[in-house]
């Protein structure tokens, strides 16, 4: 693949995305429920719909798998994985910590995503081999000396079944739970990829809610796994830990597995 072509062509579908996102932005924008109850608005499926116009023309033979389209099969190993708006609750609330999110597997493994912010007109980017850019310029996540000087983010409480619930809290309990943060979706990843956050953890995930995140928090040095330290790939299922400082991996995993 020849990466700078790639992302040009990444950087154009989220310019695309963003224009068919603004202005239904804190328009008292209605909303529709999905299956599974998650809500989904007009400005989500035209900014994918925006996205979509553009692959097809552009690179026909690659795959899509977008949430609000579902899957267009590949001709070829590649595939775009696209979620117009992650954070659609936030979009809904007028908070601008929504993104869009655009993610290139090659075999089944991401190899280049973005995070767009199309309000505040915040862009975060990574591809395999190269450091990460926020708006252009590298980052890298911060060092976590120890667990519990850690700051944990989390999209939600109400994500969590039981038994999950019970790993994330017996994780929390052993981070600066004092500081921990609820809400942000994608957003967080960012703030991770930044040097602001320390760990994520998420349960109930989707292909399309990871995929962009993976090249963008390892291009800034952190790691991403699955809740047994697995790396994520399409197969993977719907855990998800991202860790700023791939040197408290081992005390993350071992907090989770703690209350067995």
């Amino acid at each position: 693949m020849k990466l700078d072509t790639e992302l040009a062509l990444a950087m154009r579908l989220a310019d695309a995305a963003g224009a068919a996102i603004r202005p239904h932005f804190r328009s008292g924008l209605g909303a529709e429920r999905k299956t599974d109850a998650s809500p989904v608005t007009i400005a989500d499926r035209a900014a994918e719909e925006a996205i979509r116009r553009i692959l097809k023309a552009e690179v026909p033979r690659d795959g899509i798998i977008g949430e609000e389209f579902g899957e267009d099969a590949a001709s070829n190993n590649r595939t775009w994985v696209l979620d117009p708006i992650d954070g659609t609750v936030s979009f809904l609330g007028g908070r601008p910590i929504f993104g869009t999110l655009i993610a290139l597997l090659v075999d089944g493994w991401p190899v280049l995503g973005v995070i767009d912010q199309p309000i505040l007109g915040e862009r975060w980017v990574g591809a395999s081999g190269r450091a990460t850019t926020f708006n252009g310029k590298e980052v890298r996540t911060r060092a976590c000396p120890q667990l519990d000087q850690a700051m944990l983010a989390t999209t939600g409480p109400q994500y969590f079944d039981d038994h999950q619930g019970e790993h994330f809290m017996a994780l929390a309990a052993k981070t600066d739970h004092k500081r921990m943060m609820m809400g942000g979706d994608c957003y967080n990843y960012g703030l991770l990829a930044s040097g602001h956050l320390d760990l994520i953890c998420e349960a109930g995930l989707k292909l399309h809610d990871w995929a962009a995140l993976v090249p963008i928090v390892e291009g800034a040095g952190g790691t991403m796994c699955d809740w047994n330290g697995e790396p994520l790939h399409q197969g993977s299922g719907d855990h998800v830990l991202a860790i700023g400082d791939p040197a408290r991996l081992e005390d993350v995993i071992e907090a989770m597995a703690c209350h067995h």
